[in-house]
């Protein structure tokens, strides 16, 4: 197996809310890949002493530990014992209830000889190869299908669909929300290789259209994970100023990719 990561944070300086890991377990038998995304809160209280680093760490951490030591537990299970992990371990000075209490979106792909494993909550994607070259994007997709006027401010957002009914889930304190993942296992025999991307590198295709998801593995494959990042950060400095692309979104965000030739 060979593996080609990259992580950047958005500006240099500033930290990187972003996690990845890959976790080969000793029997050779299999392994496991994590990716989160970090939910950058808000100007203001977010009832949590602890920043969203330190989050994404612990959450990072516990689920690469139980994905590779729990295969007897599906990947719902494994997130929802990650989650409740990480929850005790500031419940004693946190307000965990707060809608902007510390979260992450999340990618988790596990394989064995027979499947491949996949769990996503919320808007990072996870991409399967298989032999042919065809292309599967593996996705929570109930963000973006809020209509936009909906998400117009952040009190908003919290009040009315930030881990609520109708809304989107992501990972923060409540290991309930774990059941709404969006999760599947297909086969390992013909699956070429498997890639991760935060929305900061998946930029390339969701915010630039520079090509479809078959062409983001071809040219990570070709050029290397860095190549692609490296591309998505010129094409946010040259859209800076007009947004034709960008909008209202920030200009840099946090950029993750994990490509694994399997």
């Amino acid at each position: 197996m060979r593996t080609d990561l990259v992580s950047e944070p958005s500006e240099l300086g500033l930290p990187n809310e972003d996690f990845v890991s890959v976790g080969l377990p000793a029997s050779g038998l299999g392994g496991a890949l994590v990716v989160l995304d970090g939910v950058t809160p808000p100007r203001g209280e977010t009832g949590c002493a602890h920043s969203v680093p330190w989050f994404t760490a612990r959450l990072g951490g516990a689920l690469t530990e139980l994905s590779l030591s729990r295969r007897d537990l599906p990947l719902a299970e494994v997130l929802a014992e990650a989650i409740g992990r990480t929850a005790a371990a500031h419940a004693y000075d946190c307000d965990l209830s707060h809608p902007r209490t510390p979260q992450a979106t999340v990618v988790v792909a596990r394989w064995d000889a027979e499947t491949v494993e996949h769990l996503a909550l919320a808007d990072s994607v996870l991409l399967i190869e298989r032999d042919g070259g065809e292309v599967t994007a593996h996705t929570d997709d109930r963000l973006a299908r809020i209509p936009r006027e909906r998400l117009r401010s952040a009190a908003v957002v919290d009040a009315t669909l930030r881990n609520k009914e109708g809304g989107f889930w992501t990972a923060a304190a409540d290991p309930g929300v774990a059941a709404r993942a969006v999760t599947g296992t297909v086969p390992r025999d013909g699956v070429r290789s498997l890639t991760a991307l935060t929305d900061g590198a998946a930029r390339w295709v969701e915010v630039f259209g520079r090509g479809g998801w078959g062409d983001a593995v071809s040219l990570v494959r070709e050029r290397g994970a860095a190549a692609l990042v490296a591309e998505v950060r010129a094409l946010e400095r040259a859209d800076a100023e007009t947004r034709a692309y960008l909008g209202p979104s920030k200009t840099h965000d946090d950029a993750t990719l994990a490509h694994l030739h399997l």
